[in-house]
């Protein structure tokens, strides 16, 4: 495998999304809450278009508005203002500070700003505030999520050590699960008796359902602010994606409780090691209904053997979700000669592909036209590139905007990779293209000879 990072004075075709983006995510997980971005207009409102296409839900979203005067003499007074707009107007049960590219530039330090809004503000203690350094000229979404996660365990979840544990399990869920992949993936561990609490649970805050009131200005469902309490009561601690290891640490140093780690949990290899542990956590037997998924997973990789065996798969998206892509392709029997993340990680290395490149999408064109793909796996955003490539797009992560039901699809478990497995093989299906031309015999008549001898002779 051989890792690129190309240093293009100019980006083409875009692919990384930025830190604030994926902070604001995360913060969407969290029931009562509200993200802040402290930065310009536009940064906020690029952001609440581009969830509200993805979703096509209603995004709770606010900015501190900075101009270019504010930008230089005073940000932290619009910050502070900011805060108490939000708390006066929404009443929200917590609030995200959230940094942008514009502020971190300035030097803004947003803890200092949260210390002296609670002592102008003393009538607003009862709103959690986090503060979230996520600067966008680094890093991308998937490592805004991981910080936002890591500051709500910092600011929420306490030192306390529990004596006794509750029949209950941590979840820690990356940017790369999609709402529906959180809901299997609670199903699953309520199979087990056992209570999940998810950090942050997106199942429940952008799931797709309809509300009695007609309008709310903070997340509606989400990840209860008293859950954060009783991290430290549970029996473990579940980590799906290697970019929340450091909130995995921060959980573990604070909670005293075991925690098991997860790159991912696509196909049938990553689920056995999870339902075994499940299985151990809760001292109870397989379901024989997780059994019967099991099976059928295992027919359906038999069945799409035959299409996606030997295809080769161009892959471009977050670092995580990459190498979860990847290590499916390699286990279908398929290579990925080129694999372009967004931004760089240390799992890169460890990516079964021929080239892997932090980059963007006119890296990703630019190879695959060279080594030949059959597949190309990436955001709405590749769909022009899949079509000067000739090849077919399966969309994964962000954004999903030009398809209903991308941002609830369940790829994850047993379930999810049958199902993926099925739309990758139908993919191929549909774009087969026979290399051999048909053998055409001299001696059979050509359509002209047919349609003469029809005029002339007609049937009697």
């Amino acid at each position: 495998m051989e890792l690129t990072k190309r240093n293009k004075p100019l980006i083409l075709s875009p692919l990384k999304l930025s830190q604030p983006m994926g902070a604001t995510l995360a913060t969407l997980g969290i029931e009562g809450a509200i993200p802040l971005l402290h930065g310009s207009q536009g940064c906020t409102a690029f952001a609440k278009v581009f969830f509200v296409r993805h979703f096509r839900e209603p995004i709770p979203l606010q900015t501190t508005a900075l101009d270019q005067v504010a930008a230089v003499m005073s940000p932290d007074d619009n910050a502070l203002e900011g805060l108490a707009t939000v708390a006066a107007k929404a009443n929200p049960r917590l609030i995200s500070l959230i940094s942008t590219g514009l502020t971190e530039t300035e030097g803004t330090d947003l803890e200092r700003i949260v210390r002296t809004f609670r002592l102008r503000f003393p009538e607003y203690r009862h709103i959690a505030i986090v503060p979230v350094s996520a600067p966008d000229f680094i890093g991308s979404l998937e490592n805004g999520f991981a910080a936002a996660v890591e500051a709500m365990i910092r600011t929420l979840a306490g030192k306390r050590r529990a004596k006794e544990r509750r029949n209950q399990i941590n979840l820690l869920v990356g940017a790369h699960l999609t709402p529906g992949d959180v809901e299997y993936l609670k199903t699953l561990v309520e199979a087990f008796d056992l209570q999940p609490i998810v950090i942050p649970d997106l199942s429940d805050s952008l799931d797709g359902h309809l509300i009695a009131a007609p309008f709310s200005p903070v997340t509606v469902g989400g990840t209860p602010i008293e859950a954060f309490s009783r991290l430290s009561e549970s029996l473990a601690t579940i980590v799906v994606g290697r970019s929340l290891w450091a909130a995995a640490d921060l959980l573990a140093e604070r909670t005293a409780i075991p925690d098991y780690r997860f790159d991912h949990l696509l196909g049938i290899e990553a689920t056995d090691s999870l339902i075994a542990l499940l299985s151990d956590l809760s001292g109870r037997p397989v379901p024989p209904a997780i059994e019967r998924q099991r099976a059928r997973l295992e027919d359906a990789m038999v069945d799409t053997h035959f299409m996606l065996g030997f295809t080769r798969w161009a892959i471009a998206t977050e670092p995580d979700l990459l190498h979860a892509y990847a290590a499916l392709a390699a286990a279908m029997g398929a290579e990925v000669p080129v694999a372009v993340a967004s931004t760089s990680s240390p799992l890169l290395k460890e990516i079964p592909a021929g080239e892997v490149i932090v980059g963007d999408l006119d890296d990703l064109e630019a190879v695959a036209r060279r080594h030949g793909v059959d597949l190309l796996l990436s955001n709405s955003h590749a769909l022009a590139t899949a079509e000067r490539l000739g090849v077919p797009l399966h969309r994964i992560g962000l954004p999903q905007h030009d398809r209903l039901g991308g941002a609830q699809r369940a790829a994850i478990g047993y379930l999810g990779t049958r199902q993926l497995l099925f739309d990758l093989a139908n993919l191929i299906l549909e774009h087969h293209r026979h290399d051999v031309p048909p053998y055409r015999s001299r001696f059979r008549p050509s359509e002209e000879a047919h349609a003469t001898h029809a005029t002339c002779c007609p049937a009697p």
